[in-house]
């Protein structure tokens, strides 16, 4: 992992950046729109429009090289009736020349902002900043191209979209793992069967992360469930096996402090590991009829950087929906969201279809 000790190194390659305004990223060719301050003055800093059901390119990239950190900024809402842009937008990645995307995932939820809302995030490879400032630091190399598009499947036209995607084009080791994260979810779980973070991984790499967004369905604790980590060829118990939602996510006894007499869940972001987001409140929208309560959601990430999930040949990892009250531990039935992150060798299975729009919407 690079660390400050390798910043005096003089690496070689060559530093490029691509947004709107230099689409290829060229060297020289950056600032040179012009605005009625005239040329190189802002003159085109985002994509004006993404139009309903369109697809647009933002980076194509030939060459070897690997993508250092990618920025991005839209709005959250285009109407009361369409207001959960974040997760109407599609962001999908390709490396050298694949057809099936090595990344897939609602915008928001790729940065840890599930349920169509943005809020703070401050972790080591993802960091979400005032307002919807969208950062990721996971490095993605590729040897021969790499393409990253957001498709809009909202029904209404979405404006101004910000972007960067900085990049370095230098040889590669010949053994470097491929960028792939796929979001998934069940709007329902089934009871007593574990939800499925990731299946039907073939091939060589390691695991680097887990984000969730956690709709609770019913009442009291919901974080007795052990995350699982079935590795080559383990079949009916893992190889890894946790203790419990809230240890996975590197908390402990519930996140919970008393407040006069109350218990309170508190949230947090360290570099590694967090719980961003928490609210029983729908902050979108006032209505003369209906008051602004809605179910709990809960958002939590964990980053395996500095350990990694290391599998040669297949990985699935699973989360139990336990929960536990007075009477005991209990199956619970929730509504489970999340983005997987991991390396791996190509050509990867391809990934299955993706959620309809509105059945990705928040409850």
């Amino acid at each position: 992992m690079f660390g400050m000790n390798e910043l005096p190194l003089l690496q070689r390659g060559k530093s490029r950046s691509i947004n709107w305004e230099n689409r290829t990223g060229e060297k020289g060719k950056g600032g040179m729109a012009s605005s009625e301050l005239g040329p190189s003055r802002k003159g085109s800093p985002c994509i004006p429009k993404i139009r309903a059901g369109e697809t647009v390119t933002l980076a194509e990239i030939d060459g070897m090289g690997i993508i250092q950190h990618i920025w991005m900024t839209v709005t959250d809402k285009t109407s009361d009736r369409n207001r959960y842009i974040l997760r109407d937008l599609v962001l999908r990645m390709y490396w050298d020349g694949e057809e099936s995307p090595s990344v897939e995932s609602p915008l928001g939820d790729f940065f840890c902002c599930g349920f169509g809302v943005s809020y703070h995030v401050n972790s080591m490879p993802v960091t979400v900043n005032p307002t919807r400032g969208f950062n990721c630091f996971f490095p993605m190399p590729f040897y021969k191209k790499a393409r990253i598009t957001i498709e809009n499947q909202c029904d209404e036209d979405v404006n101004a979209f910000f972007y960067q995607v900085d990049y370095c084009l230098t040889e590669l080791m010949p053994d470097m793992g491929y960028f792939h994260a796929l979001w998934r979810r069940q709007r329902i779980t089934e009871k007593g069967q574990d939800y499925v973070i990731l299946d039907n991984v073939r091939g060589r790499g390691r695991y680097v992360g887990t984000y969730m967004a956690l709709t609770t369905l019913e009442r009291y604790w919901y974080g007795e469930g052990e995350v699982k980590f079935y590795l080559n060829g383990d079949r009916e118990y893992p190889t890894i096996c946790g203790t419990g939602t809230e240890d996975y996510f590197g908390g402990a006894w519930s996140f919970a402090t008393k407040d006069s007499g109350r218990t309170v869940e508190n949230t947090y972001c360290t570099p590694f590991m967090g719980y961003p987001y928490y609210s029983h409140h729908d902050t979108f929208i006032h209505n003369d009829y209906h008051n602004d309560d809605q179910m709990p959601q809960r958002s939590f990430y964990r980053w395996h950087i500095m350990d990694p999930i290391l599998f040669d040949e297949e990985i699935k990892v699973t989360i139990q929906q336990i929960g536990v009250c007075y009477g005991g531990l209990f199956e619970r039935q929730d509504d489970v969201a999340t983005v997987a992150y991991w390396y791996q060798s190509e050509p990867h299975v391809a990934f299955g279809k993706l959620m309809e729009r509105k059945e990705r919407w928040p409850r």
